[in-house]
């Protein structure tokens, strides 16, 4: 599977805001919800200028295993986005997707009765 569009997403992700698994996953309509977003995460390709140290859990806290959680923790905190208790505050630093534009297909004409 191509994650190709939940990339493309995650790149619209404003410097200094965050989005979660969840929101992603509900505006891509991805069937296998937030975890679908954090298997195109962990896949993340490198040099590509993919923001994914903007993608935190439900809560605001951050779901990756160390190492890689501090060097999140420091992208985070370069952008003036502050954790507090390992969280950072949706209220303050989230990010709504909008829904992309569905795909769009060639429509027929509708036939005359």
């Amino acid at each position: 599977m191509s994650w190709e569009r939940v990339y493309q997403l995650v790149t619209r992700i404003p410097r200094g805001r965050v989005a979660t698994y969840g929101q992603l996953a509900r505006a891509l309509r991805l069937s296998g919800g937030a975890r679908a977003v954090g298997y195109a995460m962990a896949a993340c390709p490198g040099g590509r200028g993919i923001p994914w140290h903007r993608v935190v859990g439900a809560n605001g806290c951050l779901l990756i295993a160390e190492p890689h959680a501090a060097l999140q923790r420091r992208l985070l905190e370069s952008e003036g986005v502050p954790l507090e208790a390992g969280k950072v505050s949706l209220e303050r630093f989230g990010w709504s997707p909008a829904r992309p534009p569905a795909a769009r297909t060639r429509r027929r004409p509708a036939k005359r009765r």
